[in-house]
């Protein structure tokens, strides 16, 4: 199941957590990192179980933000969650897929001790907020079959090279931050797993998250994170196929059986290959029909 939206919500904010169900979110990611105080961590792990041990995973998959592995405060997290089965592991700041590699061991361990089904626990890395984990994000591919996707962070790679904004004065991303997202895009492909696009700050621009979503989806993203519940209905629609985008995949698909092994065929007056029929045979197997 590829997940069209993941919101952030703060681990120890009892309210935010009450009102997070209704948001329509494929995904919940509850946060012990970035949105807690160390003297709240304990109070946030103590929400975050109770809240996984109640919320039903019909609809909506609840994941969890754990601290960085170099710090000593992300075992104690795991250790704390984990009991509450949770659907899978964000993992801040990883230099490489070696921290992937670590937190499988960790993951194996604790699903044995809680009675989980081994692999149940899946991992998202946000795989460019440290300067060097530029420079191996190739290693994610095949490093373990608990990884789902990769995504990206602008705010922690700024500050990890020094920079004062990640932006430009029109407020586009910045040259270093466009090659982080297309460098995640790159990665998650070679690796055969979902890319998720970063968050959009502006949370109440929904033109320019728009904008954003549209840019992404065209680009090969499938799924953007949000800071705010506004921004779901929005990420949602802009990452569900029209029914004319798979009306279109249907006749690509059906134009290539009915030619019998043709490497291509024509179709409206244009002449279509075997990579759209890939591109097409992908969306209408990551979309419900509508």
């Amino acid at each position: 199941m590829l997940l069209r939206s993941l919101l952030f919500v703060p681990g120890d904010s009892e309210k935010k957590l009450a009102k997070a169900e209704g948001t329509g979110a494929d995904a919940l990611l509850l946060d012990l990192e970035d949105a807690v105080s160390q003297e709240r961590l304990p109070v946030a792990r103590g929400l975050v179980r109770d809240y996984l041990t109640s919320h039903p995973r019909d609809r909506q998959q609840v994941w969890v933000r754990i601290n960085p592995l170099n710090t000593p405060l992300a075992l104690p997290d795991l250790v704390a969650v984990m009991a509450g089965q949770p659907d899978g592991i964000v993992l801040p700041k990883p230099l490489n897929a070696s921290d992937v590699l670590q937190l499988d061991h960790f993951l194996s361990a604790l699903e044995e001790r809680e009675g989980i089904a081994f692999g149940h626990t899946r991992i998202l890395p946000v795989a460019t907020e440290v300067a060097g984990a530029l420079f191996s994000l190739n290693t994610y591919a095949g490093c373990s079959a608990r990884l789902a996707g990769l995504t990206w962070g602008a705010e922690d790679l700024a500050t990890s090279v020094g920079a004062s904004t990640n932006k430009k004065d029109n407020g586009e991303f910045d040259d270093t931050f466009v090659l982080a997202r297309s460098l995640c895009l790159l990665a998650a492909a070679h690796a055969g797993v979902q890319a998720i696009d970063t968050l959009s700050v502006d949370f109440r621009n929904s033109e320019l998250l728009q904008a954003d979503v549209k840019r992404a989806r065209r680009q090969g993203f499938s799924g953007k994170l949000a800071i705010h519940p506004d921004q779901v209905s929005i990420i949602n629609q802009g990452f569900q196929a029209t029914a004319e985008e798979l009306q279109h995949a249907q006749r690509i698909v059906d134009a290539f059986a009915q030619a019998q092994g043709a490497g291509a065929v024509q179709l409206d007056g244009k002449m279509v290959d075997k990579p759209h029929l890939t591109l097409a045979q992908r969306l209408l197997a990551n979309n419900p029909r509508i």
